[in-house]
């Protein structure tokens, strides 16, 4: 099992990755995956980061589209490099849904004070708190949804049944 600490360190890679990728654009994916693999770690924090890394990096899109809805007045593009970068990461984490949002949270607020600048911490902190939420809200719309769903087949797969039934009964009384 993993420390939080190797857990901070595969962070820390990885939003060093993501930041590289950001900056160069995704041609160099490649080489933000070198760095991580080269990089004085344990086994199973390289393997993480690269994860984290590569997963973070894939939805980015999704990620940089609930930023735009949760950031008032800031756009994606005209955030701080790092600040973007952190809370992509830790959007990631959090529609990845293994890690508790508290966690998540707490672990980017510290990637800010680690890397970016004192007022970071806060924006980050509002901005992961109301996306968390909305992450939340969706995850329960989307439970209910299936949820109807299955109520609707099962209804749809009854009234089929009744009608085979009754088709039946119909014709055994001619």
């Amino acid at each position: 099992m993993k420390s939080s600490a190797e857990h901070h360190r595969a962070r820390r890679l990885a939003l060093q990755g993501l930041s590289s990728l950001d900056v160069q654009g995704p041609g160099v994916l490649d080489l933000a995956v070198e760095f991580i693999r080269e990089s004085r770690e344990t086994p199973g924090a390289l393997a993480e980061a690269e994860e984290m890394l590569q997963q973070a990096f894939a939805v980015r899109q999704r990620a940089d589209a609930l930023l735009a809805g949760e950031s008032q007045h800031w756009e994606v593009g005209r955030m701080a490099l790092v600040d973007r970068n952190i809370l992509r990461l830790a959007l990631w984490e959090l529609l990845a849904g293994a890690t508790p949002k508290k966690v998540v949270i707490a672990e980017a607020i510290r990637l800010a004070q680690e890397f970016s600048t004192a007022e970071s911490a806060r924006f980050i902190n509002g901005v992961l708190d109301a996306a968390a939420r909305r992450i939340q809200e969706h995850l329960r719309r989307d439970a209910g949804d299936a949820g109807d769903e299955r109520n609707q087949e099962e209804e749809t797969t009854a009234a089929a049944e009744e009608e085979e039934e009754g088709d039946g009964k119909g014709a055994g009384a001619e």
